[in-house]
């Protein structure tokens, strides 16, 4: 099994958090449209496991999830989905019964709207909330309101969408934790099949990052941080949420498929601007520009720059990956992939952990208990092995 993401690089205008490539100008959108078509084309051997692929076959792997993520998918037009998923369908064998997500913001998703998405192959939404009160996304930059939010979440439901995904924020300086509970019960109310619940952060080079330079805005909090998430993980069980990743909650059988793949080291390939792609030894990444991506696709060239993963990357990719999860790290895997060497060196940077009841150790695999949840990146470090280099992945 192996996924699929595309990125669509256009947003109405810039969330102040936002530190993801996109661009406000929809100027080179049909461009866009047609040099994403030509990658598609030109990337169709990517994921095939025969050294001698065929000029007309198609790629052997079987495509069980397909993302659309962003930028704001929401702004493509049915007409430009539809030339998408005719590309793909070319060249890949996706699967009847595959999850195809499309993220989409709030003010986006009219009747109407609603309607075309329902007459696409998508059939999952994951609808930008972030949050239920007006102070909060005018904060954030937002470009909708507290009853949009609600409108186009029951919008959705009404017209067939039943595996539906929203994104909340918390630790907004405006936050306080009677307003987080209030958010969390109100997404609950939705019977909303499956939550994604982040902390505000404050990254570099963003609006976020100059107006808490300059005072404008109040920076995060860590005290808060901390309350808003254990405050989170209390909620969530209370209402039959299961935490399967340390931001992600969802009812039985509701998790994030495409998400998933990434934990779980399944294939994938990635198209557009900014977007990954892996194939279980190498990454590869597209420029982060969209106008020379165009041009280069327009010259029949791809434009991205590919990074041949050593065993200490690789190791250290699934630790980061999987001690997230409820899978947890399993250390059996790591034994077979990457040797006893790498066994041991696991378990000895563990043992730490284990001692001050961050990790536990269940039929060997290694798992985060909720104290360690507030320190996952620090504890996956702490595991990782010499000469590591991070890359990130898609949404």
């Amino acid at each position: 099994m192996a996924g699929i993401y595309i990125h669509i690089p256009f947003c109405k205008q810039a969330c102040h958090y936002c530190d993801f490539h996109f661009s406000t100008s929809l100027k080179n959108k049909d461009s866009f449209i047609i040099a994403l078509k030509k990658e598609i084309e030109l990337q169709k051997d990517y994921l095939i496991k025969t050294d001698t692929p065929s000029l007309n076959k198609k790629n052997d792997e079987i495509i069980n999830t397909i993302y659309f993520g962003g930028g704001t998918p929401s702004l493509l037009s049915q007409s430009d989905l539809m030339t998408i998923f005719h590309e793909l369908n070319k060249y890949y064998n996706i699967s009847p019964s595959a999850e195809i997500t499309l993220e989409a913001n709030p003010d986006d998703l009219t009747s109407k709207k609603i309607k075309e998405l329902f007459d696409t192959p998508v059939n999952r939404l994951s609808i930008g909330i972030q949050s239920f009160y007006d102070e909060d996304l005018k904060l954030m930059n937002r470009a909708h309101n507290s009853q949009e939010a609600l409108r186009s979440v029951k919008a959705s439901q009404d017209k067939g969408f039943e595996n539906i995904t929203i994104d909340l924020i918390y630790s907004i300086p405006s936050l306080t934790n009677e307003k987080w509970i209030h958010n969390l019960h109100t997404a609950f109310n939705l019977e909303v099949k499956h939550i994604s619940s982040y902390c505000l952060t404050v990254e570099p080079k963003t609006a976020l990052e100059y107006l808490v330079k300059t005072g404008k805005i109040k920076n995060v909090e860590e005290e808060k941080s901390v309350e808003h998430f254990e405050i989170m993980l209390s909620e969530m069980r209370k209402n039959n949420f299961i935490q399967y990743e340390i931001s992600n909650f969802c009812k039985e059988n509701f998790y994030s498929k495409h998400n998933s793949n990434y934990w779980l080291k399944e294939n994938y390939i990635g198209f557009g601007p900014s977007a990954h792609s892996y194939n279980g030894s190498s990454r590869q990444f597209n420029i982060s520009n969209n106008i020379l991506y165009i041009q280069s696709l327009e010259n029949k060239k791809l434009p991205f720059e590919q990074e041949i993963l050593t065993a200490s990357q690789l190791y250290n990719e699934y630790v980061l990956t999987s001690i997230r999860t409820m899978w947890g790290t399993d250390l059996n895997y790591i034994e077979t992939c990457f040797g006893l060497d790498y066994f041991l060196y696991c378990m000895n940077e563990a043992k730490k952990f284990i001692a001050s009841g961050e990790i536990i150790q269940k039929e060997n695999k290694l798992f985060l208990t909720d104290k360690g949840k507030l320190f996952a990146d620090k504890i996956a470090a702490a595991l990782f092995h010499i000469n590591y280099k991070k890359t990130s992945v898609n949404k």
